[in-house]
């Protein structure tokens, strides 16, 4: 008995240590801190992922501020059109099969994709007359060179020769500035059918630097263009900011071509046609005056009130507490008449416009 007692409280006492250990690694679980893999992984800066997929925590929330492409339907509309109108006008400038594809609409900050440009590249900068402001196109290496040498002539079914660590010559320049001539102008006919506008060549850089059109935070939308030439080619990246497009934000948004948000024109002119034999009662006011309570009260039956009211003066004609019209009274056919001489303008409507 004296054994099996003594066992008992040698279990007793283990569970209460083994307890005490529990207590012990929950104590530590509360206190623990973080190690760097962990914090990264909470920021955001998770490396291995490397860089693909979407983002995760703080930089999920950071980048959930940015606004999506997709609240912009029309656009994707647009740069279809584009790209309809730039595989006609790139093979009449070129004399040769041009297949012109998008890639991807996307939004970016405007900092992160100018330093994302693979250089050497030509950077556009190109003004929208109608919204005053810029935007920006940016033609790779591969295809200026491209460009170049099927314009002066080059043999078909062989690689452009690109030559690397010189700046680009004016014969160079100047070939290129004529496709995005081109282009600007297909883009010009892209917006068209929303909002006629006018996009001119501003400039041309090679410094990215020199081609800052907005903040670098800003929110832009970034269309990435293919362009074949058989077995040349290259891309042109249109960038633009959403200020620039804010003109146009609210046709942007239509799911499609001439969406009015629930209007219906029908019954729209069948209710302007009903307004208008619409029956409207007037008033002629012969005359004004302001008494006090207490002399209103003494009036009697035989009471004369005098106003300050001649026979040349004109009458104001009011619909309900709202005037408006302004004449000379007079007599037709035994009544009294107000012939119309002045519309009176409503003066709140006046100060909202002011």
């Amino acid at each position: 008995m004296a054994n099996t007692e003594t066992k008992e409280k040698k279990v007793d006492k283990s569970a209460e240590v083994e307890g005490l250990d529990d207590a012990e690694e929950d104590e530590d679980n509360e206190d623990r801190i973080l190690n760097q893999d962990e914090i990264d992984s909470l920021l955001g800066f998770d490396e291995d992922l490397g860089g693909e997929g979407e983002n995760s925590g703080v930089m999920a929330l950071v980048n959930s501020a940015m606004v999506n492409y997709e609240r912009l339907p029309m656009l994707d509309i647009v740069f279809d059109r584009l790209v309809r109108l730039m595989s006609t006008s790139l093979r009449n400038l070129t004399s040769d099969n041009v297949e012109v594809s998008l890639d991807q609409v996307s939004t970016v900050r405007f900092g992160d994709y100018m330093n994302s440009i693979p250089l050497p590249a030509m950077l556009s900068v190109f003004k929208a007359e109608e919204w005053d402001n810029h935007g920006l196109m940016v033609t790779d290496s591969a295809l200026i060179y491209s460009i170049v040498d099927v314009l002066l002539g080059g043999r078909k079914g062989t690689p452009a020769i690109r030559i690397e660590g010189r700046p680009y010559t004016t014969i160079e320049t100047k070939l290129v500035e004529r496709m995005v001539q081109v282009t600007l102008s297909d883009l010009s006919s892209a917006f068209d059918p929303l909002s006629p506008v006018s996009f001119t060549l501003d400039r041309m850089e090679t410094n990215p630097r020199f081609a800052t059109i907005t903040q670098g935070g800003n929110a832009c939308v970034l269309a990435r263009l293919r362009v074949d030439m058989g077995d040349r080619g290259g891309r042109i990246e249109v960038i633009i900011p959403y200020a620039t497009l804010e003109p146009i934000r609210e046709l942007l948004l239509q799911m499609f071509m001439g969406e009015k948000f629930g209007r219906d024109s029908i019954w729209e002119n069948h209710l302007t046609q009903e307004l208008y034999q619409t029956e409207v009662q007037l008033q002629a006011v012969l005359g004004e005056k302001i008494l006090p309570l207490d002399e209103l009260l003494n009036w009697r039956i035989g009471t004369q009130v005098v106003f300050n009211t001649f026979t040349d003066d004109e009458l104001e004609l009011r619909c309900g507490n709202v005037p408006m019209f302004r004449g000379p009274v007079g007599q037709k056919l035994g009544n009294i008449a107000v012939q119309i001489d002045q519309y009176i303008q409503d003066t709140e409507e006046d100060d909202d416009y002011e």
